[in-house]
């Protein structure tokens, strides 16, 4: 059997950088720059906000936002991925995969130790990838699902063999997606109670020294680190800040060196950027490539009808949205793919602003205007993320007032939000979720009819069903040739571009600013998720 090898691909292109990039080139911000200066200086404290709090640093067992952020740096994947969304090494120094598409091989680091010195084999990623997340981690169990087999012929080698061609599958690797647990510690324990869960232990860079709740998250430098002379930070705390104002003011004064995801809403951030002690970014969220959208349940009248939802679509602005809502943060989405996510049509149009076409497809429908003006009365229940998410309700019902449509807002909690669109208890909602990467990873999730699970988050919430999609998906999915997974991307987006299922937004941007004191934050394309193992803090 031949075999495409990653290995020496990764080993040339890194010398070619050697001799082509002596130093940080002056164009390119250093904060995001994974080359390094001739000297990193070593130590030194780095103090980054974590809003909200994560209710625990096992990664295997909760993948929110926060949690990712700070346990990415306990633990570690078998790959990253750079912002091109091409696999790069982590755990695993190299890997193979065969002709058929069918075999994947990793080879991994021969040094690692656990954060407790037990030594990190191939017999933990075996235990990780057939016990432990597929029992606890919902989209690592669809993913190793697709394994006939997975299997160790040595201790630094692992193969696993799919049952049918998954070219998405290289992509499930990352930190959060597939987070390597230690057997020592969890096999034939209760996996969600294990003691712990409370002490996390990992192989990264930084390990976990204290956590006062409410207050900070205290990680330290791994001083038995598989890569020589890394991290070259001493210390990383996550410092709590739960009100919007305080986690601005924090930043901008100097009394945190970093922010990220929603820490900052959108209309403090042409502020921010104005600090000269600041750097700024959108860079390092390639690999979950957010869309934002409204989610319309399709068992609710007129709701159903792809008419009514282009309506919707036509009525609203959504270059508006991105620049007097989310202050420029975002690009207009043409459909359900990110343009960073693999598989993604630049041929497809954005749906533009048309009233006329709004009331046209309305007067279709026979939905005439009352004598108020009213063609059809709708509840939208606003995301409870923040203030931004309150105004672009707001806007939505002043824009779909405009062609006859009258909007009762609704308000709730995190909780009861998940709560009610999980169970499908709501008719139009905001919404975004990610994309990993991949359309078989994170899009597909989303339209498939067999993901319509009432009390399942971020699936099929919308109870859209398009058997010609179904089939698009599926085929791509399992199709090696990338020309023709190609065609049948484009031709499933066409088709839900038509459909409407969903009613897109922005592909959205989160900034993050980082002081100026700190370089080689920004390396790949799961960003602030990242190790830090090479983030230095620059001379005085």
């Amino acid at each position: 059997m031949s075999f495409i090898s990653y290995r020496f691909r990764h080993l040339a292109a890194a010398s070619l950088l050697a001799l082509a990039v002596p130093a940080l080139s002056p164009s390119v911000p250093s904060f995001i720059s994974p080359a390094l200066a001739a000297d990193p200086a070593r130590g030194g404290t780095m103090n980054i906000i974590v809003q909200p709090e994560p209710p625990m640093l096992q990664l295997g067992l909760n993948q929110q936002g926060p949690t990712q952020t700070v346990a990415g740096k306990i633990y570690q994947g078998l790959l990253t991925y750079d912002e091109k969304l091409d696999p790069l090494p982590s755990l695993a120094k190299s890997w193979t995969v065969s002709d058929d598409g069918l075999t994947y091989t990793f080879k991994l680091h021969e040094n690692v130790k656990w954060h407790d010195g037990k030594p990190f084999t191939s017999k933990d990623v075996l235990f990780s990838t057939t016990k432990f997340l597929p029992e606890v981690h919902s989209r690592a169990r669809a993913n190793f699902a697709r394994c006939e087999s997975i299997t160790a012929p040595d201790d630094y080698t692992v193969v696993f063999k799919l049952k049918e061609p998954f070219p998405a599958f290289i992509r499930a690797f990352e930190v959060a997606s597939a987070p390597m647990i230690p057997a020592h510690l969890y096999e034939g324990t209760d996996f969600r109670n294990n003691p712990a869960n409370a002490t996390p232990i990992g192989t990264g860079p930084f390990k976990l020294k204290e956590w006062v709740k409410g207050s900070y998250i205290h990680l330290v430098r791994n001083e038995d680190y598989y890569k020589p002379g890394l991290p070259y930070l001493d210390n990383i705390y996550f410092r709590v800040i739960p009100d919007a104002a305080s986690r601005a003011l924090a930043l901008e004064s100097g009394q945190v060196d970093q922010s990220q995801y929603n820490d900052i809403e959108p209309f403090d951030v042409a502020r921010l950027k104005e600090v000269k002690s600041l750097n700024f970014t959108t860079k390092g969220y390639e690999f979950v490539a957010p869309v934002s959208w409204l989610e319309i349940n399709h068992r609710v009248k007129p709701l159903d009808d792809k008419r009514f939802r282009k309506a919707i679509m036509y009525a609203i602005d959504r270059e508006f949205i991105r620049d007097k809502i989310w202050f420029g943060l975002g690009n207009v989405a043409s459909g359900p793919f990110n343009s960073s996510t693999k598989g993604f049509d630049s041929s497809i149009v954005p749906y533009a602003k048309n009233v006329d076409k709004a009331k046209a497809l309305l007067d279709e429908m026979g939905l005439k205007p009352d004598a108020k003006g009213v063609r059809a009365t709708v509840k939208l229940m606003p995301m409870p993320y923040g203030e931004t998410w309150q105004r672009l309700g707001e806007y939505l019902k002043q824009s779909l007032k405009q062609v006859g449509i009258a909007v009762v807002l609704e308000s709730t909690d995190v909780a009861g939000w998940v709560q009610r669109v999980s169970n499908w208890d709501y008719e139009i909602t905001t919404n975004f979720t990610y994309q990993y990467g991949d359309p078989a990873l994170g899009v597909s999730r989303t339209y498939v009819s067999d993901n319509i699970r009432k009390g399942v988050m971020f699936s099929n919430t919308m109870g859209y069903s398009n058997p010609k999609v179904d089939e698009l998906f599926a085929a791509a999915a399992k199709e090696n040739d990338p020309a023709k997974r190609q065609a049948m991307y484009s031709e499933v987006q066409k088709v839900l571009v038509d459909d409407v299922p969903v009613v897109w937004l922005l592909e959205m941007q989160f900034p993050t600013f980082v002081s100026k004191k700190f370089n080689n934050v920004i390396t790949t394309g799961i960003g602030v998720n990242e190790s830090y193992e090479s983030v230095y803090l620059s001379k005085p």
